[in-house]
């Protein structure tokens, strides 16, 4: 029994897969979280625009366990977030322009319109379903790797090797 691909094969399909892996992990759409534990990979929508940020997650009744939203400010700053209008419970990654993790707000409650606050000079924030940022081992110190990120030329963990 088997896949009907030798070994010698397997290891030539595994070679001119590996550049196209490491490409996917870098595309617009997908974001990665590198932990201590190891790497989680989600599909995001970017906000990178101020009527896309104020609308953020709003009014959405569900979202893969595998999808988030990455807002990309133009210039680190402090920035609070809220949930008004938001129906999904979220934690919030937080992260600077080197995309390292330095905070994570866990388990954000819909409806709530108390501010939360990001902290000093974050240029990302990631939304999430709530509970998984605890699942995967993101706490500050973990890295995330997006195009956006190498935009702002100081990322710790590049797209481009």
């Amino acid at each position: 029994m088997g896949s009907g691909v030798s070994k010698p094969g397997l290891i030539v399909l595994l070679a001119f897969l590996a550049p196209q892996t490491l490409h996917a992990a870098c595309a617009p759409g997908t974001l990665e979280v590198r932990t201590t534990g190891g790497v989680a990979r989600f599909g995001v929508e970017i906000a990178d625009e101020p009527a896309e940020q104020a609308q953020g997650l709003m009014n959405r009744e569900k979202m893969a366990a595998s999808a988030g939203m990455l807002y990309v400010f133009p210039n680190p700053r402090r920035t609070s977030f809220w949930m008004k209008n938001t129906l999904l419970p979220l934690d919030m990654i937080f992260a600077d322009s080197a995309g390292r993790v330095t905070r994570v707000h866990e388990g954000a409650v819909p409806g709530d319109l108390t501010g939360i606050d990001s902290g000093p000079d974050v240029r990302f924030v990631l939304e999430i379903n709530a509970g998984l940022s605890a699942r995967m081992g993101i706490a500050p110190g973990a890295v995330l790797r997006h195009p956006s990120v190498d935009v702002a030329g100081q990322a710790v963990w590049p797209c481009t090797p």
